[in-house]
Order: structure tokens, then C-alpha cells, then sequence
């Protein structure tokens, strides 16, 4: 039996999923199908080396939603597709968040759709990172981390653990399932702040 699309429901909310070159992209996927199904629109933003880890395929089939990876992607009508996404989100979740998406965001970069949608949005920012832990413990990664935190950004994560590197300590992306909560609390609790 075919399924049918699924009908917007007003308590429907729009969460861009922003995905960075991480090791970690691959869950990705799992946490795009968790959104979708706690009802959910989701729509999928890559950078560059982010494809290379995962396709932007498996991203599209899984939020049943065209995936964004360039500025060239937008040819559909005269406003630009990731102004229109800053516009319409309700969260801007960012899993996995390497080290250079942290750094472009803490300092109002804007040379990739990801980066220029945060930049835009006025939406909750929730960020999951995932990078080497010596990355994460550099001091420019956390004076980043505290810019980001005092301008209203969240941070779930990274958990402790072995990584992909060999490594092991903090750095590892937060449970997948978790992020999804958070996500998912911090919807709920800005539509109480609006009531």
C-alpha cells in the first residue's frame, strides 16, 4: 500500500538541520527520521564536506524535503531559498557542528547556505558538536563557544568517549535520540514563551 504525504498540521513546526563535515554526519540520517516523525517539517542543509560524508540523497528521502548544499541550489523564484528558510524556521539545529561551523558562526560569517541561515534566522539555535577533543578544548573553540552561548545559542554536547580519530576524551556528537529531546523541548518551550 503507497503512503500518503503526510498533511500540515498548525502545530507543525519548520526545524532546519544543518549538517557539517564530520565523521558524525552519518547520524544525521537517524536524527532527520526522528524529527520527521515527531511530525515535524525538516528541512536539510549541508556544507560542502558534509557530502562527502554522507549524500544529500539519503538526507531528501528521509525529511522528504529538497536538501541545500550551495547558494546555486536556488533557482526556483527571485528570494533567495535560505533567506526564506531563515524566515520559516522554528529551530536551527546544527548536528554534528565541527570546529570551523562554530568558529564561522561566532564570527558572522556567511559563505555557505548554513552559515548565512544562521546569520538570518531569528529562530532558536541548537548546536551538537562533534570534533577531536583537542579541538574542542582549544581555547579559540571555547571563547567561540561563549560568544555563541551569550547571543542565545544552545549546546547539547559533545559527550566523552573514543573517537574517530583514536583519540578518546570529549568530542564524540551527543546521543542522537537526546538531540531530538532538546530539539524538541525547545520547540515546545518557545511556543509557550509566544502564548
Amino acid at each position: 500500500m503507497e503512503q500518503q504525504p503526510r498533511s500540515e498540521s498548525k502545530n507543525q513546526k519548520c526545524v532546519v538541520l544543518g549538517v557539517t563535515g564530520s565523521i558524525a554526519a552519518y547520524k544525521s540520517a537517524e536524527l532527520a527520521s526522528l524529527l520527521y516523525k515527531q511530525g515535524h517539517d525538516v528541512f536539510v542543509v549541508m556544507t560542502r564536506d558534509a557530502t562527502e560524508f554522507i549524500t544529500p540523497l539519503t538526507l531528501q528521502t528521509l525529511s522528504k524535503n529538497p536538501v541545500m548544499t550551495s547558494f546555486y541550489d536556488e533557482k526556483e523564484n527571485w528570494r533567495p531559498g535560505h533567506i526564506q528558510l531563515a524566515d520559516r524556521a522554528n529551530l536551527l539545529l546544527i548536528a554534528p557542528a565541527t570546529a570551523q561551523i562554530i568558529a564561522e558562526l561566532a564570527h558572522g560569517l556567511a559563505g555557505h547556505p548554513l552559515a548565512a541561515i544562521a546569520l538570518a534566522t531569528r529562530a532558536q539555535i541548537l548546536i551538537a558538536p562533534a570534533m577531536n577533543g583537542k579541538m574542542w578544548e582549544h581555547p579559540a573553540t571555547q571563547e567561540n563557544v561563549l560568544k555563541l552561548r551569550e547571543r542565545g545559542a544552545e549546546f547539547i554536547g559533545p559527550e566523552e568517549g573514543m573517537l574517530a580519530c583514536g583519540y578518546e576524551g570529549a568530542g564524540r556528537l551527543w546521543k542522537v535520540d537526546d538531540i531530538a529531546f532538546r530539539a524538541e523541548f525547545l520547540l515546545r518551550r518557545n511556543d509557550n514563551l509566544i502564548a
